[in-house]
């Protein structure tokens, strides 16, 4: 405590923000995975199953739209407190006997917990715009990467803690241990977060939910296409392709997976390290661009190869770690750059525009993904991603670079 304490106070709050959206994505993975596999047991359809999370993505559409404007409106303290305790309220709906949760019961508990957590990452990744002195671009594209992938690596930490969980405690043992965890985490935050923190100046009216500028409108448009490239061919189609290709178990598909995503996250973190320059500057739109047009090579390379006699299993494994490595640096190029584009007063409006784009994306990719593998199979899937993402550059590419800041 003496350690923290003698630290600066953006610092101070940083941490507690990052430790707040820590402890909320442990839940959320574990959730995710707790779900799956117990309603899996309980032998439940994938079609049933699947549509568990529908609300959970399509309120994060309209939450991050909304949100943004809250965030504004009423601080992001308000927001992401809100967050917490919806999480912990979803949480504690499950928690009823397991002969009344039914779909309809456990998609609303989802559809709760979908609007939790983009209240909760709107909340923690605007926080970190008005933590940084305005200047310090450097320090801030380093506090976005760590931030954001901590909680995809994290995240992938979730999903095995979610079924060691299960295991060990059983489904409402697990639910009831995360519930009284986050409710902790919950109470220090109502403490120590400042009332103020990210609350506008002028009251945002609620149009301004929409965004007016150009800049933030194009790397919208960027955002919302990377994402439904990668849930393309990874939600659904890469985990069915999986097991009836190579006969893994749930187990290990599960497994393969989540440690895909804390690969990802991983290299979120280093981002900064493959995206620096000579002259020690920050990235610019035009970086994004380019980097994304290497991610392009790796759906399509992918596609062609599962289309000869290259061994499949190879393709997909030397192609996951390629599209990890590559799609990490986008998504934290894209995440550097709204942060840095967005206003200081009420930065959670323009946040919150920019990930309601990116939950559109997810929901896009995620739709297409069983229709197109069920339809045409993987090889597709993989060629549609790179539609996707060759739209993410030409929009990034239309962006106004930002003057350059070698600061932090």
């Amino acid at each position: 405590m003496k350690a923290i304490s003698a630290l600066s106070k953006p610092m101070q709050q940083y941490l507690l923000i990052t430790g707040n959206y820590w402890a909320f994505t442990l839940t959320d993975g574990a959730l995710r995975m707790l779900v799956v596999l117990y309603f899996y047991q309980l032998g439940y359809s994938p079609l049933s199953i699947a549509l568990l999370f529908l609300f959970y993505e399509i309120f994060g559409v309209v939450t991050n739209l909304i949100g943004g404007w809250l965030g504004a409106r009423f601080g992001l303290n308000k927001t992401m407190n809100i967050g917490l305790g919806l999480q912990i309220i979803a949480l504690a709906m499950l928690l009823v006997p397991p002969d009344l949760l039914s779909v309809a019961y456990v998609m609303a508990a989802q559809a709760l917990s979908g609007i939790a957590k983009d209240l909760n990452k709107m909340s923690a990744k605007s926080a970190v715009k008005l933590l940084v002195p305005a200047g310090e671009s450097g320090k801030l594209y380093h506090w976005v990467a760590l931030l954001t992938g901590s909680k995809n690596t994290l995240k992938g930490f979730g999903f095995f803690l979610g079924g060691l969980l299960l295991t060990l405690l059983g489904f409402t043992g697990a639910i009831a241990l995360m519930a009284s965890l986050l409710a902790l985490v919950w109470l220090l935050s109502l403490v120590k977060l400042p009332a103020d923190l990210g609350k506008a100046k002028n009251k945002a009216k609620f149009n301004a939910i929409f965004s007016k500028s150009r800049a933030i409108n194009l790397l919208s448009a960027a955002r919302l296409f990377l994402f439904a490239a990668r849930d393309v061919w990874f939600v659904v189609a890469l985990p069915v392709f999986l097991a009836a290709e190579f006969g893994w178990s749930h187990t290990w598909v599960g497994g393969f997976i989540a440690a895909w995503i804390m690969v990802y996250g991983v290299m979120q973190t280093l981002a900064p390290k493959f995206t620096s320059k000579q002259n020690n500057t920050t990235p610019t739109s035009q970086d994004a661009a380019i980097w994304g047009a290497i991610l392009l090579v790796v759906p399509v390379t992918m596609a062609m190869a599962l289309s000869t006699d290259f061994s499949s299993l190879w393709t997909v494994i030397i192609g996951l770690l390629a599209f990890a490595l590559l799609f990490a640096i986008n998504s934290a190029l894209h995440s550097f750059l709204i942060i840095e584009m967005a206003s200081q007063d009420g930065v959670s409006l323009d946040v919150g525009f920019y990930y309601m784009a990116n939950a559109c994306g997810r929901l896009l990719g995620t739709v297409l993904s069983g229709w197109l593998f069920q339809s045409y199979g993987l090889v597709a899937c993989l060629y549609v991603s790179a539609i996707f993402i060759a739209l993410a550059v030409v929009f990034a590419a239309m962006i106004k670079p930002l003057k350059a800041d070698s600061s932090g």
